[in-house]
């Protein structure tokens, strides 16, 4: 469970609840888990609806809360680049607040103990843009032990 708080980052809290209701989340995997870091996952298994929001990128949000263990974040690979893909910081990662990972929720409850049993066997094996052009084949032909989000709601 993810406690959401727009005060954080309202764009990325916005956006996270956008993809929520359009059911986005259901059936991706976590490919990106790295020990004492991170988790990541946010590429639909189907490539068509992965495709439908690879351009709908968000406006930045000031890092205002810092990266701690449990917060979630939107993932990026530079400015106004976010889109669907999150991370659950796995450590205090300090150093993501400089490079302008703003949180805008977090794992409550014992979401934490179900996060840190997210299989992490594959590191950061599996290639995005595969995942992205071939989708759930690719993982599940290549990354059996993959886990996944079961299901969302709000």
């Amino acid at each position: 469970e993810v406690e959401v708080h727009p005060d954080w980052a309202p764009n990325g809290a916005a956006r996270f609840k956008e993809l929520l209701e359009a059911d986005f989340y259901t059936g991706t995997s976590f490919f990106r888990v790295v020990k004492n870091f991170i988790v990541q996952f946010g590429i639909h298994p189907r490539p068509d609806i992965s495709a439908r929001w690879t351009n709908r990128t968000i406006p930045d949000d000031p890092v205002l809360k810092s990266n701690d263990r449990g917060l979630v974040s939107f993932a990026s690979s530079g400015l106004r680049s976010r889109n669907t893909q999150l991370f659950v910081n796995l450590n205090r990662n300090v150093n993501l607040d400089g490079m302008g990972f703003a949180p805008f929720g977090v794992v409550v409850g014992d979401g934490m103990t179900v996060v840190d049993r997210i299989f992490a066997g594959y590191g950061e094996a599996p290639q995005q843009a595969r995942i992205l052009a071939e989708g759930a084949m690719y993982l599940e032909q290549n990354f059996p032990k993959l886990s996944y989000v079961r299901r969302v709601r709000i």
